[in-house]
């Protein structure tokens, strides 16, 4: 029977097959690790056993074998001897294989929430980006004009009182010059190296602490492996978020770090990832901004030109990881996952 099936067991999400009696008959790696149970105590026990509300399951069930439709029971709990439940998220298809009667996919809620949160926001990350971009190839061509046309108007006056009025729209033709290029900047292809990520934090501490003159404390996992990523990006990327704390007023930041086993990132399961949490004490991010936070030009600061978050976030996405944070007043964090390919 798991030849049958062997090619469920490549999947990130974890899946069991049930017979018309409801009964369990495979169970994928996903799954064992998900339910902390090996597939042979697994195999042969009734489903419905496993979980606090079996009516509403086997409505689900009953109605996926006989309509042949996906039906999904979100508030099924995993009930443990000795172990805490765990609310699960359960779609059920009828397969009609190999004798079996149906396919059950579980997710953990709080993961399922998390599945689609980041694909959510790559969705609108990728529209963000390409509608910044055009809009800064549109803008470039008519500053060059601007800025050209102040210079030759700044020759033919003769008053020096007038010549400020033509250096003031230089000046910021070159400050709106230099924003675009910003903008533009991410596009370029990752140079792809080996690289230790606590080397990047150094780089970037060393970075803030001149600036700003702030002090970074380190919590590092010290058996972390190397990844292969780009290190300008990862610099400028945690960099914008170190800067960020710095420029809101933070008096303490943490850089934490440690090694994270069998997580789905961006619906793909990757057995190691690289955790980063940057941690401040600062005012927080204002709760008006937190849905738009990484959208480009969304700045919770006076002044600020809402791009840090953005670009942090598209390196992070060229290195196929996400950010995510959490923000109250006294505490915000900023948590970057780097999958170890």
């Amino acid at each position: 029977m798991a030849a049958s099936f062997a090619g469920l067991d490549l999947l990130a999400t974890a899946v069991v097959v049930l017979d018309d009696e409801f009964v369990v008959r495979y169970a994928n790696p996903a799954a064992e690790n998900l339910l902390t149970t090996g597939a042979r105590s697994l195999i042969g026990q009734p489903f419905l056993g496993f979980f606090a509300e079996r009516a509403e399951l086997e409505r689900s069930l009953e109605d996926a074998r006989v309509i042949h439709w996906d039906y999904s029971a979100r508030n099924v709990t995993y009930v443990r001897t000795g172990r805490e439940p765990v609310p699960f998220s359960c779609t059920v298809t009828r397969i009609d294989s190999f004798g079996m009667a149906l396919l059950a996919e579980l997710r953990p809620i709080s993961e399922q929430l998390r599945i689609e949160r980041e694909a959510r926001m790559e969705s609108e990350q990728q529209a963000n980006r390409e509608l910044i971009r055009n809009l800064a190839h549109e803008i470039k061509n008519p500053l060059g004009g601007l800025r050209g046309s102040a210079q030759l108007l700044e020759r033919e006056l003769d008053r020096p009182e007038l010549r400020e009025y033509t250096q003031v729209i230089i000046k910021e033709a070159d400050r709106l010059q230099t924003l675009m290029d910003r903008m533009l900047t991410p596009h370029r292809a990752p140079r792809l190296e080996p690289l230790g990520l606590h080397e990047v934090l150094e780089r970037v501490r060393s970075l803030v602490k001149a600036e700003f003159g702030v002090l970074i404390e380190r919590d590092y996992d010290p058996s972390l492996p190397e990844l292969v990523g780009d290190r300008e990006q990862l610099i400028q990327a945690v960099l914008n978020i170190a800067r960020n704390a710095a420029q809101a007023g933070s008096k303490e930041v943490v850089f934490k770090t440690r090694a994270i086993r069998q997580i789905t990132i961006l619906k793909k399961r990757y057995k190691l990832a690289l955790e980063l949490q940057v941690i401040d004490d600062g005012p927080g991010v204002p709760e008006e901004i937190q849905d738009r936070i990484f959208n480009p030009l969304v700045s919770g600061r006076e002044g600020g030109t809402g791009l840090g978050l953005s670009l942090a976030q598209t390196f992070v996405h060229y290195h196929h990881g996400v950010i995510e944070f959490e923000s109250r007043p006294g505490r915000t964090i900023f948590r970057i996952l780097l999958p170890i390919r």
